[in-house]
């Protein structure tokens, strides 16, 4: 005990850390806030520091290269030792990370915690909210399997949608116009830099205004926040019944952190790691892409929604949610903070769990995956392979070989994922048919890879002749005009 208590003062002689800590530990706080409903956020700063820990071992081993990336992953399931509970540690993490955030939100926005003078702090909580969400969507696109290649593209159609800036988003989100090896080498610097350090950044303004302005207290009936008296009777209530955080409130943090570090062990080692399942690859289907259960509500919106009002809702209602989060310690912070007496916060935190476990359930249970028989067992029809060419039968082959089927359907016969083709040679020109097999759009990943340029030749020579006879096909009217003023230039010009 000497020889630590010298190296502590040899330490503190040097770093003048010591006051500092002690003052951290020894801060008052309101008794009722020593409770089991304040333990949310320490949990959720546990499972922070449990995602560095294992995401610096697993980066060690795991190759961002769309080359290597999905081996790498076999390598640290199969061919190191421990290396799938290390990976079940950092996936089943994130999910319990995300989670406690989502709960410590709720009950700070139940307990009118975000109220003066507690705005700044609110609305860092709220930002280190979207940056956990990031750090999971992040996470599964670096498996790099099925799922991952489905949802990016999902993520980047999303995107798109943004106006203006949306394709230069696109852009530099993928490195490219396409899914490529670029690609995840953005997404590990995202994963494994940006995003840790702005929440690192985030996780210390957020504690050093809890310690500045102290810890939300229980909130009573009757006990109403006016911003001109607020703060002194909150000094009065700390210093007068107030304990001490260490040891009377620390230890429940630290037993309820302990039982969230074991419950994340144990579902790593009896539910193991999260995949990768299959390579990625676009052109096989024979999989039921779901991104990882914290979108499932989202995509099961997107499943439910018509074409026609996916863009203006996912526009509009993301925003909106955000920019009323943000206000909301603005709108009303002052007032009543106990949830009896708000009835409306206890209704709409009842709502938001209602639509996003329903809308999750229906994404969890709901085959929304193509029609996975259609390559098998439904031909392309007679009579779109009547009278055409030796190229546009090739075609043909290549949009059955490639499994277009079991996405797009053919006289009403294949997938439904995708918009029937029947008539795709009236909506779109040649050259943006060709645009869009190698670099997809909407819903539709890219082919860029996987097609060379006379396989992509023949599917656009098949594509071109789907239109209804008698009707001719979408011409670049820019090009027709100047070919148009050329063909006059040379009447007149012999």
């Amino acid at each position: 005990m000497r020889v630590i208590e010298k190296v502590g003062d040899w330490l503190d002689q040097r770093l003048q850390i010591g006051a500092a800590i002690r003052d951290t530990a020894e801060h008052r706080v309101p008794r009722e806030t020593a409770s089991w409903f304040y333990v949310f956020g320490s949990a959720a700063l546990t499972c922070f520091m449990l995602q560095i820990v294992t995401g610096i071992l697993l980066a060690l081993i795991y190759v961002p290269s769309a080359g290597e990336a999905w081996s790498s992953l076999q390598v640290l399931n199969h061919g190191i030792s421990l290396g799938w509970f290390i990976r079940g540690l950092h996936g089943w993490g994130s999910n319990f990370m995300v989670a406690i955030v989502l709960i410590h939100m709720m009950q700070v926005f139940l307990f009118g915690a975000y109220k003066f003078p507690r705005e700044l702090t609110w609305m860092v909580g709220v930002i280190l909210l979207l940056m956990t969400l990031g750090m999971a969507f992040t996470g599964q696109v670096l498996r790099f399997d099925q799922d991952a290649y489905w949802g990016l593209g999902i993520g980047a159609s999303i995107l798109s949608r943004v106006p203006v800036v949306g394709p230069w988003a696109v852009n530099l989100m993928l490195g490219g116009p396409i899914i490529a090896g670029a690609t995840l080498s953005r997404f590990f610097a995202v994963h494994v830099f940006l995003i840790p350090g702005l929440l690192i950044a985030c996780v210390g303004v957020h504690l050093l205004m809890v310690l500045k302005l102290g810890v939300n207290e229980w909130p009573m009936p009757g006990r109403v926040v006016r911003r001109t008296t607020y703060l002194k009777e909150y000094h009065e209530l700390a210093h007068t019944k107030g304990v001490p955080f260490v040891p009377y409130a620390v230890w429940k943090d630290i037993f309820f952190s302990g039982f969230i570090l074991l419950s994340i062990a144990v579902c790593a080692v009896y539910l193991g790691p999260f995949g990768p399942s299959g390579q990625p690859d676009p052109t096989i289907i024979q999989t039921a892409p779901r991104p990882d259960f914290f979108f499932l509500w989202l995509y099961a919106v997107l499943s439910y929604l018509p074409p026609s009002a996916e863009t203006p809702l996912l526009m509009i209602g993301p925003a909106v949610g955000i920019v009323a989060l943000l206000l909301l310690p603005f709108i009303a912070g002052e007032g009543e903070k106990s949830w009896r007496r708000r009835p409306i916060a206890v209704l709409t935190i009842l709502l938001a769990a209602v639509m996003l476990s329903s809308l999750t359930h229906l994404g969890l249970h709901t085959p929304w995956s193509p029609i996975m028989d259609a390559w098998s067992s439904v031909p392309i029809p007679a009579e779109y392979l009547q009278g055409r060419t030796a190229l546009e039968r090739r075609g043909a082959l290549v949009f059955q070989a490639k499994q277009c089927h079991n996405c797009h359907a053919l006289d009403d016969m294949g997938g439904k994922r995708g918009p029937a083709l029947d008539k795709v040679a009236l909506r779109l020109t040649q050259g943006q048919l060709i645009r869009q097999v190698i670099q997809g759009g909407g819903n539709m990943p890219a082919y860029g890879k996987n097609l060379n340029p006379a396989e992509t030749t023949a599917l656009v020579a098949f594509l071109e002749t789907l239109h209804p006879a008698g009707q001719p096909p979408a011409g670049n009217a820019a090009r027709e005009v100047v070919l148009g003023a050329s063909a006059a230039t040379s009447s007149t010009h012999p």
